[in-house]
Order: C-alpha cells, then structure tokens, then sequence
C-alpha cells in the first residue's frame, strides 16, 4: 500500500468512527417498550475493531514519516516545516488586514491610528511563504505516491 493510499483510508476511518459516534449515541436510549433501530453493542464492537485498525494505521503512517527521507528531510520534518509556515502566513495575513485599516476619524478633534508597517511589504512576504508552502505540499504530495508504507 502507497502512503497516500494510508491517508486516505485513515481519512475514511475517521469519518467511520464520527458516523459509528453518532449512531451509537442515537441508539443508547430509547423509550420503554421500543427496540433501538440499530443494535448498540454491534455498532461498538465496529467502532472498536475501527479504532483498533486506525491506531494501526497511524503508527505505521507515522513510522514511514519518520523513517522516509526526501531533499535531505525526513517526511516528518517537511510536514513540521509546512505546519508551521501555515501558521506563520495565517499570522502574516492577519498582520496584513490590520495594517491595511483606512485611517478613520468620525472628526477632526479624534486621534488619528495609522500603521506602523505597510501592508504591501507584508504581503509580499505572504505571497513569498504561500509558494513555498504550496512547494513543500506539493513535494509531499508527489512523495506519498511514490512511497510504500512501511508496516508496524
């Protein structure tokens, strides 16, 4: 199994469990005299077994991450790397919204706030990290279907 194949069923498994989630708790209680439409403990039974498999799946997944190298990185790495400039663009981008702010006075006696920073300098530098993120995505992408997962 290709590592992009792994995410996608970890992916599916994720929504199997929310989905088993909500039919269990639709299915706990029911007025007396009722049967509930679906069986409680099959559907916990499946929501273990899933589990079981995801916890399997995720370690295997992230022991491929670990032990996979592209450009010099770990997989790991790339994904910690990409994170984090998310992170750091999602901050620059909120930077950029403040500082592009009109100068606004409902009159002239109010105190003028104007920005310390220009917006196009930040946004040139949120341009420059969205490439790069789309890059490194890019590179993980095209790494997961070249990879087989190695199995735990």
């Amino acid at each position: 199994m290709k590592l992009a194949e792994a995410l996608q069923e970890r992916a599916d498994l994720n929504r199997k469990i929310d989905d088993l989630k909500r039919r269990i708790d639709n299915n706990i209680l029911v007025q007396e005299g009722e049967e509930p439409s679906e069986n409680p403990e099959i559907l916990i039974k499946e929501l273990t077994d899933s589990t079981t498999k995801l916890e399997h799946l995720i370690a295997s997944i992230n022991l491929t991450n670990c032990m996979t190298k592209v450009n010099e990185m770990t997989v790991t790495e790339i994904i910690a790397k990409r994170d984090v400039l998310m992170l750091k663009i999602k901050a620059f981008k909120n930077m950029v919204e403040t500082a592009g702010e009109k100068n606004l006075r409902a009159r002239l006696s109010e105190i003028k706030i104007k920005s310390t920073i220009k917006a196009s300098e930040l946004q040139k530098i949120v341009d420059k990290m969205s490439k790069e993120a789309r890059l490194l995505d890019n590179l993980l992408q095209e790494n997961n279907w070249k990879t087989e997962l190695i199995e735990k």
